[in-house]
């Protein structure tokens, strides 16, 4: 009996856990785990900006990083089309945000 109170022994040694309650431990663990969104200085803003501009002028694919909470988004395509009134960008049929970008590689 001892042991079942040492620790986690108590939760441990219970063999049946309700649904609401292990979806509410998942749902606290998704919190845990959710990233902020970096800040990018100007320099920053900028190299992205001309790296999306050569892609879509020259034809040639680039890799862009997509901020997510919760894990690496990266896509890599050509630019197909950028939106600047609804600032979002098409990278081989699929839109993604620019403020969203948080780094592109050529």
């Amino acid at each position: 009996m001892e042991k079942k109170l040492e620790g986690n022994g108590l939760w441990e040694s219970s063999r049946m856990i309700l649904p609401e309650h292990k979806e509410e431990l998942q749902a606290w663990r998704r919190r845990r785990e959710r990233r902020s969104r970096p800040e990018l200085d100007e320099q920053e803003k900028e190299r992205i900006d001309a790296a999306l501009n050569w892609s879509l002028r020259t034809r040639k694919p680039v890799t862009v990083r997509v901020y997510d909470p919760y894990e690496d988004q990266i896509v890599t395509g050509v630019v197909e089309r950028v939106d600047r009134l609804l600032r979002r960008i098409r990278v081989d049929g699929e839109w993604f945000a620019i403020g969203d970008i948080i780094g592109v590689e050529y």
